[in-house]
């Protein structure tokens, strides 16, 4: 454990660090000194901060009481700094996969994927459980088209109906920022004429996807939740994550809305509308991948795309009780995505099962990696989901300082969700410490904004401050303002997190954590038209996620259970570079597991109920 001298940590060589159980490692709850605020408050400190010189002491003060002084602009730290959260590929054998061949198509590992699936999510549990509400699948979407039961431009025309409705005065979901009902029912026309002739092009032909509009997409603008960035960076092409699944038919239903820039959890976006939360329309949804996870929890697309920068994917996820997946670094290409953030950001999926999550990652992995030599190239492995419940030997790391720092519901919920994962499949919990938690918070948070101001500069001079929102623009002066130092100090950080994280996976297969250490907080009407600072709140929120960003490694969410306002848990797992089917087996566990207590809600569509 560091010892503070005058204004910075002193942090000792990581690999003296105790990783045990037993360590003396000393656990920082984030005590955030920033009071939430909206309405006029927010725009009179976004007046104070730009101005020159008070608002650099104010940004000055802020660091300092926010420990980013402290913990990693005047420490001390041994290690050289790591600039990228790539991961090296090690062989470490996973249980129960199907290797897939290199440089199969899209399609191609679609069908690989479909293979891996069981018959049904019934067929794989036990009589002690059931299955709770459950919303319509990919395989229920191709079922139905197959048999002529439905047509994608049936349940097309039932989405645009559906996005027209949630859209208007009563429930203003503010889901998404552009759709297109020509280009849709275009696309749906072309796929149901191709399962007319029996030829669809994959299980994926005709499923409806929604992409975040951050990742570029045709015929859309790509806006990053802003009025003016879309004018300047304009969209050419799809990127390759949409282009993957374009070539598999999905049918690409809009760009869904988003926290300004990204530079929020909340999901409030005052130019497009507050994203809702599903489960409860008075509750924010999450960001900055809001309209992608809600418009999955609604059951309007059992898939969508989202970009998780710091938990952007998963926090969502979690707060609207749908799964949420970011595979390692790399795994995914990020052509055509905005460069917000180099090395921490990366597209994510969303989905209502896990076996939506496998079949959309296998249509959209960057496989075999660009630039990366034939011999250095990760394996690519699809779980054999039919026979997760024979896998052994799994091991959780749980830290438990860092996993209790939630409310007690989900504290409860999540602890209670692992001990039934556990006494079911015979698997093991194993105690560690996870060091320095905050301090990697913190320098995360100066890598993302120093990343972001870097990417934004040559669009940013050339508009006036009045064309941003007024929480994003705070975000930039505070992006803004952190330093050469400050941004080499947090890659050392950097370093030491990947030498701590590489050998608490000696002792065990992932880490689980909650999601989120608070479920969907009240989405305030002074918020609206401004957005809202609300950083405590804000911290809860990404308390679990940095990891997964800062270091590149692969996560995955999936409900557990609700606290007592009904409102959804997640629970998360962490796994080793590149074992993204170690992950989609565990969730698949435990959604087996969960989803007895699945409930519908408050507004949810069904698309293939009327047909």
């Amino acid at each position: 454990m560091g010892i503070f001298k005058d204004s910075g940590k002193v942090y000792k060589p990581a690999p003296e660090v105790n990783l045990g159980a037993d360590s003396d490692e000393f656990y920082i709850h984030p005590e955030v000194k920033a009071p939430r605020v909206a309405g006029l408050l927010v725009k009179i400190f976004v007046w104070i901060l730009e101005l020159p010189i008070i608002g650099a002491i104010v940004l000055y003060i802020l660091k300092k009481d926010n420990l980013i002084h402290k913990l990693v602009s005047f420490a001390e730290i041994p290690e050289s700094p790591v600039f990228t959260s790539t991961q090296n590929w090690e062989d470490i054998p996973e249980q129960n996969v199907n290797l897939t061949k290199p440089e199969l198509s899209p399609v191609e590992r679609v069908r690989e994927a479909m293979n891996c699936l069981p018959a049904s999510l019934e067929s794989t549990l036990t009589g002690e459980f059931s299955l709770g509400f459950k919303r319509w699948t990919i395989r229920d979407f191709h079922r139905a088209y197959t048999t002529g039961e439905a047509s994608p431009l049936m349940v097309a025309t039932r989405f645009m109906s559906a996005v027209k409705e949630c859209s208007g005065p009563k429930l203003n979901m503010a889901f998404f920022i552009s759709y297109d009902a020509d280009d849709i029912l275009k696309q749906a026309e072309e796929s149901s004429l191709r399962y007319q002739q029996g030829n669809p092009i994959s299980a994926l032909d005709g499923v409806l996807v929604a992409i975040k509009d951050e990742i570029d997409c045709m015929p859309y603008p790509t806006t990053g939740g802003t009025k003016w960035l879309h004018k300047q960076r304009g969209c050419k092409a799809d990127a390759a994550c949409v282009k993957q699944l374009r070539a598999c038919g999905a049918i690409l239903v809009g760009k869904t809305n988003m926290h300004e820039l990204g530079a929020g959890t909340s999901g409030i976006n005052p130019h497009y509308g507050s994203t809702r939360n599903p489960y409860n329309t008075n509750r924010v949804s999450g960001g900055s991948s809001s309209g992608s996870a809600a418009v999955v929890c609604a059951g309007l697309c059992p898939v969508a795309l989202g970009v998780d920068g710091g938990g952007s994917v998963r926090m969502p996820a979690a707060l609207c009780g749908v799964v949420g997946f970011k595979p390692t670094s790399g795994r995914l290409s990020n052509s055509g995505v905005l460069p917000l953030n180099w090395t921490v950001g990366m597209p994510g999926i969303l989905a209502a099962t896990v076996e939506d999550a496998l079949i959309t990652y296998a249509a959209i992995c960057n496989q075999p990696l660009q630039g990366q030599p034939i011999y250095s190239q990760p394996e690519l492995n699809f779980p054999l989901l039919a026979t997760t419940h024979t896998m052994s030997n799994i091991k959780f790391a749980k830290y438990d300082k860092w996993f209790n720092d939630c409310t007690e519901d989900i504290r409860n919920c999540c602890d209670q969700a692992l001990q039934l994962l556990n006494k079911h499949y015979g698997w093991k919990t194993v105690n560690v410490t996870v060091p320095e938690i905050e301090e990697m918070r913190l320098a995360h948070y100066v890598t993302i904004g120093s990343e972001c101001t870097a990417s934004l500069y040559k669009f940013i001079e050339n508009i006036k401050n009045t064309e941003i929102g007024w929480d994003a623009r705070v975000a930039l002066s505070v992006y803004g303002s952190f330093s050469s130092q400050d941004y080499i100090n947090a890659q050392r950080i950097r370093n030491r997190q990947m030498y701590f994280h590489k050998e608490i996976f000696k002792m065990a297969d992932v880490i689980v954590t909650p999601t989120t250490g608070v479920t969907a907080y009240p989405l305030q009407n002074d918020a609206l038209e401004s957005g809202e600072l609300d950083y405590i709140n804000g911290a809860a929120l990404v308390r679990f996620s940095i990891a997964g960003n800062f270091l590149g490694l692969p996560a995955i969410t999936v409900m557990v259970g609700y606290d007592q306002a009904g409102l959804p848990i997640g629970l998360q797992f962490i796994g080793r570079p590149w074992s993204e089917a170690t992950l989609l087996h565990l969730a698949f566990a435990i959604q087996a597991v969960c989803s007895k207590s699945y409930t519908k809600p408050m507004v949810c569509y069904d698309l293939l109920k009327k047909f």
